[in-house]
């Protein structure tokens, strides 16, 4: 009995402007970066956070995510650079790595909390939502093209690429990644989202953060085993090394941002005893 699969089988490239080579992929990208920036401005603003200057923020995490981005891709894979070190500026040919663009966004939200006065710990909130969207619809992108290669699997929702221009392993059928990823961030968002304003008056600015992230991270960890990209440092592929360090911060911030609540939360006033 012959399986069942998903054939797809979309041209990835879209048309060329001058230099740049428009994709399924980075048209979606784009698509992810303005939902999630909505999103992430919308639950600022629900919080009464004047977002007048929120254009100078997403312009910060979108800036240093893309470096971040493209400079872990340049470490993952420096032999192709090795012999010529331009190619690294050369971003049309394309070339980036997502959890380098997560903590480089991270750092662009550090500096807009600086420039804004804002709170860091606040706009991460906001911001662990607005990753999940964000890369949910950046990842269909990926599932069209089949940039992300899968190991074999007869499971019916395997996926063969037959495109003759597809980045993805024809004649294979194999697992879509990418797409368990979609579901992952799709999941968390369901999850959490609608509970968002209930939860960010119990717990302190932060934890719904690094709850959104750590969970991604470590559902992250375990769908990475569904890749084929090679082991980097005891057995662990690249991304799984990212997702384990955004587990640990996730896990050691939480507990401190709580304590910290605790402990600068005003003490109740004592009642006085019966005469």
């Amino acid at each position: 009995m012959i399986p069942l699969k998903i054939v797809i089988d979309l041209e990835p490239n879209l048309f060329r402007l001058g230099p740049f080579l428009i994709t399924w992929h980075g048209v979606f990208a784009v698509l992810g970066i303005l939902a999630g920036a909505r999103l992430g401005l919308w639950l600022l603003s629900k919080e009464g956070v004047d977002v007048s200057r929120g254009a100078d923020g997403v312009a910060w995490m979108v800036v240093i995510g893309l470096i971040g981005a493209r400079l872990l891709y340049v470490w993952e894979n420096f032999k192709l650079f090795s012999s010529n070190l331009l190619r690294i500026l050369v971003v049309t040919e394309g070339g980036i790595s997502q959890w380098g663009g997560l903590f480089g966004a991270m750092v662009g939200v550090y500096i807009w909390s600086r420039r804004a006065t804002i709170s860091f710990w606040k706009i991460m909130d906001a911001a662990g939502a607005a990753a999940m969207i964000g890369l949910a619809i950046g990842r269909i992108g990926d599932v069209i093209n089949g940039e992300h290669h899968g190991t074999p699997t007869n499971l019916p929702w395997g996926v063969e690429y037959v495109n003759p221009d597809t980045l993805g392993q024809p004649g294979q059928v194999v697992h879509p990644e990418v797409a368990y990823e979609m579901v992952l961030t799709l999941v968390l968002l369901g999850a959490i989202l609608p509970f968002h304003q209930r939860l960010k008056k119990t717990l302190p600015d932060g934890v719904l953060g690094m709850i959104y992230l750590g969970l991604y991270g470590l559902g992250r960890f375990f769908l990475s085993y569904y890749r084929t990209d090679p082991a980097v440092f005891a057995g662990l592929r690249q991304a799984q090394l990212a997702s384990l360090l955004m587990v640990v911060i996730a896990v050691i911030a939480i507990p401190i941002l709580l304590r910290r609540h605790g402990s600068t939360r005003p003490a109740e006033p004592e009642t006085a005893e019966a005469a």
